[in-house]
């Protein structure tokens, strides 16, 4: 029977190392880089500048025209004369640099 336990034991410990050696390839493989692609996507909104050509999360193409800090909202002109106004976290891409990668 004591044979018995201390296989057991030894079998604990190689699951507690396995776990934890799954825990830390899903975090260099999973969650580190989404939490970086995060601070990059922030770094771009805080940093939208009028005149630059965007694209927003619902796919809708326009340039900036105003920034407003306090409300956290830009306004888009998205046609001649057609202006809207949209949430800053909406804001997804620069459109200069998708259209220069999708005409590769």
């Amino acid at each position: 029977m004591t044979i018995v336990l201390q296989q057991a034991g030894g079998g604990g410990l190689q699951m507690i190392i396995m776990m934890v050696a799954i825990f830390a390839i899903m975090y260099f493989f999973m969650i580190r880089p989404q939490n970086k692609k995060q601070k990059e996507i922030q770094n771009f909104r805080n940093n939208l500048t009028v005149g630059q050509d965007v694209v927003t999360a619902g796919g809708i193409y326009g340039k900036i025209k105003e920034v407003n800090d306090a409300e956290n909202a830009v306004m888009l002109e998205i046609a001649s004369g057609v202006k809207i106004k949209v949430d800053k976290n909406s804001i997804y891409a620069n459109a200069s640099v998708n259209a220069a990668a999708g005409s590769k």
